[in-house]
């Protein structure tokens, strides 16, 4: 059985910085595509990151690049999302997300993801 815990979220002033981590159980981790989520009240849920399950190629969504990092440690069987400069419309709870089929490629799409954590909050103040 698969499970995904996430960590690290809280508050903090915008300018600030945040690692979350999200610690996969269940199967071997460095087989499947990663991805970071992210919902805020009254909207739906945005890609943010994602890493591929092979030499770790990276993707983001524009509103992030250049703050958050996404990577991930096999042995550990974990994933980080480091996010600097963080600003108050970066408020939402976040989520890790792992693609079912091992060595599919990280995708932008949530609905390509089949296993889910139960989300961290962050919360920016200005």
């Amino acid at each position: 059985q698969v499970q995904l815990v996430e960590s690290g979220g809280g508050l903090v002033q915008a300018g600030g910085s945040l690692r979350l981590s999200c610690a996969a159980s269940g199967r071997t981790l460095r087989r499947y595509a990663m991805g970071w989520f992210r919902q805020a009240p009254g909207k739906e849920r945005e890609f943010v990151a994602a890493i591929n399950w092979s030499i770790g190629n990276t993707y983001y969504a524009d509103s992030v690049k250049g703050r958050f990092t996404i990577s991930r440690d096999n042995a550990k069987n974990t994933v980080y999302l480091q996010m600097n400069s963080l600003k108050p419309e970066d408020t939402a709870v976040y989520y890790c997300a792992q693609r079912g089929d091992y060595y599919s490629g990280a995708s932008y799409s949530p609905d390509d993801y089949a296993y889910w954590g139960q989300g961290t909050q962050v919360t920016v103040s200005s």
